[in-house]
């Protein structure tokens, strides 16, 4: 048994973890072919100890699942693939993700796992992108594979490939992808074996074991500080299922019994007949609470699984966030990014000053299918941005993603290999809500389809605001609208809808929602604001209603205007509200 590692050593080797964990990523955009892991990154590596604990990366708890599957059959050269939420535990969420895990042996010892899961483009299924905005059930949502051997000590089984291949529109777009996925587990078990060399097999398990010690430590920290033992609730939206049902209610509790934070979602609503249902592992569950805690409150914690046994999830069964089979799962990311929202809006109770505000609140997507001219068929997707929240340590961000590492796909890339024009891509002017820190604004994107084929768009926020918090204001919403070719006018479309039939030179406006806003309006520089309005991020009229600020014509603060125009609004609005929801279904009903 080694002993205690010294600290330069463990920082060594958590520094060279880290690395290879970002060498997985440069890896897989290198190899893939789809824009969505080429370019947007919509991939998720880790690396993980013998018994299957995170040590680095963003997605964990799974591979204790797999392996039980297998009994300890597993060898050196296996590679294991798998897409079923159900037959996983819920280490993935929908189909559309192939997730990939390989053991990693040194000298013939186990000593750890590397595995990536990553969004295919097309997996079968009802519509092309295999997201049907109304599947009843899995069954519409493609092919489902259980945790199979891609390779058996390093030999390709290739009728589970052809399998999977012959089950997509996609299968070229597929097998690049699926090989980069495995291509990054390699990287990361050369990377572990070279770790093993260096400082010896025993130091580098106990360095694994050390830095999943001092992670729980520090999490001990924070539940101390940041949870209190008497309950705090919190509840938000999603707008609706594609069926024409809602909005769905999702609520939070959290509290604190000794050293243990309890997350607890009683009195969220039951699964819907739609394709929101997030069927979530429980292990997952504890990992989003536990990288929200790390992001808000320490972000110098490394982000892994040592917290887990402080953690207790209630998850009621056959609710929205435990659905039972074969409730439909495809657009679960509704109610994932909900998930982070009502974190935040509980948290936020304690720790307002810590805290942010609501954001777009989903992972909104735009899918062109046909053939061109050559009668090639042809398959766009693209995941947009919206308006992350205020912050405590300032402005959310316009336009930008939710997940880490996650980038646009650039215009120049979808246009070279697909009959589309982008003629529009901004912020939403007054999106933002408004507050000390202002939430980031949604964006408008201008997409011309250049040949006939249809089109589908799943997103949310279009009810529901994204809310503000600790006096900031409520954000602006989603809308959808189609022009004709030869019109002017648009015609609004849902905010999920498949196989909505285009002709070349036809318009889609696709407008995302903004974020709330952090803290008091009216506390906000006078200057941040004129310059916000000259970036055409804000309107004159919303910096006078919303901020108290009077411009001059070219959008220059007037002091003396200003001053007195915030004396009276504070004294006719007084003490600001925590919470600012624009709407609230409840109220409603």
């Amino acid at each position: 048994m080694a002993t205690k590692v010294d600290p330069i050593t463990l920082d060594i080797i958590e520094n060279a973890l880290k690395n290879a964990r970002f060498e997985m990523d440069g890896v897989v955009v290198r190899i893939s072919l789809s824009p969505v892991i080429r370019e947007q990154h919509d991939e998720f590596p880790m690396i993980c100890d013998a018994r299957g604990r995170m040590i680095v990366g963003q997605f964990g708890s799974y591979i204790p699942a797999i392996v039980e599957k297998f009994e300890g059959d597993i060898n050196e050269g296996d590679v294991f693939v798998w897409n079923d939420p159900y037959a996983c535990k819920g280490s993935i969420s929908h189909n559309n993700d192939w997730c990939v895990m390989m053991p990693i042996f040194h000298e013939e010892v186990l000593v750890g796992f590397s595995s990536i899961f990553g969004h295919m483009v097309d997996v079968g299924g009802k519509v092309p992108g295999s997201m049907p905005a109304d599947a009843h059930t899995i069954w519409e949502e493609g092919l489902r594979v259980p945790p199979v051997r891609i390779y058996d000590r390093g030999v390709l089984n290739k009728g589970v490939l052809d399998i999977m291949l012959n089950n997509s529109r996609t299968p070229d777009m597929n097998r690049a992808d699926l090989m980069a996925l495995i291509a990054g587990c390699r990287t990361a078990s050369v990377r572990v074996r070279e770790l093993c060399d260096r400082f010896g097999r025993d130091t580098y398990t106990t360095a694994c074991d050390m830095l999943l010690d001092r992670t729980r430590e520090a999490m001990k920290v924070l539940i101390d500080k940041y949870i209190s033992e008497e309950p705090v609730t919190f509840t938000d939206y999603v707008d609706d299922d594609g069926l024409g049902n809602g909005p769905f209610k999702m609520t939070l509790s959290i509290y604190r019994r000794g050293d243990i934070a309890v997350f607890d979602w009683t009195g969220t609503d039951p699964q819907a007949p739609g394709p929101i249902n997030f069927h979530i592992h429980e292990g997952l569950c504890k990992l989003f609470f536990g990288v929200y805690m790390i992001m808000a409150f320490d972000p110098s914690v490394l982000f892994n699984e040592g917290f887990y046994d402080l953690f207790e999830v209630v998850l009621p069964e056959g609710s929205l966030l435990n659905p039972k089979f074969p409730a439909a799962l495809s657009n679960r990311l509704n109610t994932h990014t909900r998930f982070f929202d009502c974190q935040a809006g509980a948290l936020g109770q304690r720790a307002p000053h810590l805290s942010m505000a609501a954001g777009y609140g989903t992972s909104p997507h735009f899918i062109f299918t046909g053939h061109d001219k050559d009668g090639k068929y042809f398959q766009l997707m693209e995941l947009l941005f919206g308006g992350v929240p205020g912050r405590p340590r300032g402005d959310g961000l316009d336009g930008h993603a939710w997940w880490p590492l996650f980038s646009a796909t650039p215009i120049e890339y979808i246009e070279n290999y697909y009959p589309v024009l982008v003629e529009g891509y901004r912020p939403i002017r007054d999106s933002g809500g408004a507050g000390l820190h202002r939430g980031g604004a949604g964006i408008e994107k201008i997409y011309r389809v250049l040949e006939t084929g249809k089109v589908s768009i799943h997103d949310d926020r279009e009810v529901v605001p994204p809310w503000g918090i600790n006096g900031g204001l409520y954000g602006g919403t989603s809308s959808k609208w189609l022009v004709k070719k030869g019109e002017t006018e648009p015609t609004r479309i849902p905010s999920k809808i498949d196989n909505l039939a285009v002709e070349a030179g036809d318009r889609i406006l696709f407008r995302t929602a903004g974020a709330g806003g952090w803290g008091d309006p009216l506390d906000r520089p006078a200057e941040h604001v004129a310059r916000d309005v000259r970036y055409d991020l804000v309107s004159a009229e919303a910096a006078a209603e919303k901020y108290g600020v009077v411009l001059t014509p070219d959008n220059r603060v007037e002091p003396a205007a200003t001053e007195k125009l915030r004396t009276e609004q504070h004294a006719v609005r007084g003490a600001p509200e925590p919470f600012s929801f624009g709407y609230f279904p409840q109220a409603a009903e």
